[in-house]
């Protein structure tokens, strides 16, 4: 087994239609001790509900499926993890490379070659663990620009074309989309729990139901989200004590 590089652990996903080509990666993956594998899919549609459970750090995706393509996939995707394209077929990699995957391998895959992508990806997580995290957002917010810790945000909520931000002290009003603000929210922060409702995950004190308890406030989960939720939640330990 080729050891950890960096000491960073990348969880990932097959997803290819044929079973010979799954096995010859997930051979590989196993002779990498930063790679751990969470997950094989036959197609699309298994791979949608899997990384709605569980996402993956980095996707293995072959293009040619049943009924919807790799390609498709990647168009609809709204925060698809680092993905590396494996396809017999050469005539796909300009397209590919349009959704800024990592790499493109052509099968048969060498490991010389395997290797060589996962190095690129190890160099990514690198990258982006020694950069700096922002701390804060800019709102504005009764005709001021307002600079808010993001420590300090317990729950958003929408109220038809505006946002509510809870923070511990007080709240503010921005004239807003729930959607647009969580693109500018840190993912691994800040979860949309409900259509109407995002959550710090650290300040989740306990679950009662469908509901969450947050500094006293009670925050409901939609049934859609829920199994998702709560995997994130519970298998991060997010919850406090």
């Amino acid at each position: 087994m080729i050891s950890k590089r960096n000491c960073i652990e990348i969880t990932c996903i097959i997803t290819d239609d044929e079973p010979i080509a799954r096995k010859g990666l997930r051979g590989y993956i196993e002779k990498i001790g930063s790679l751990k594998l969470i997950g094989e899919c036959e197609d699309v549609f298994q791979l949608n509900d899997r990384i709605r459970i569980s996402p993956p750090d980095l996707l293995f995706l072959d293009i040619e499926m049943p009924y919807l393509s790799g390609i498709d996939f990647l168009a609809s995707a709204r925060r698809p993890p680092y993905v590396i394209i494996t396809s017999a077929y050469e005539k796909y990699a300009l397209r590919g490379y349009e959704f800024d995957v990592v790499d493109y391998l052509l099968k048969p895959i060498t490991f010389e070659r395997f290797l060589k992508s996962i190095n690129k990806v190890q160099d990514l997580f690198s990258e982006r663990s020694q950069s700096p995290q922002e701390d804060h957002i800019f709102v504005k917010s009764d005709k001021l620009i307002k600079k808010l810790p993001l420590n300090d945000i317990l729950y958003i909520e929408s109220l038809e074309n505006y946002v509510i931000i809870h923070r511990k002290e007080s709240r503010e009003i921005v004239y807003t989309t729930l959607k647009g603000l969580l693109q500018s929210l840190p993912e691994d922060r800040f979860l949309q729990v409900h259509r109407s409702y995002i959550i710090q995950s650290r300040h989740v004190e306990s679950i009662e139901g469908n509901m969450l308890h947050i500094n006293g406030h009670t925050i409901p989960v939609a049934r859609n989200l829920r199994e998702k939720v709560f995997h994130i939640l519970l298998n991060n330990r997010l919850i406090s004590r």
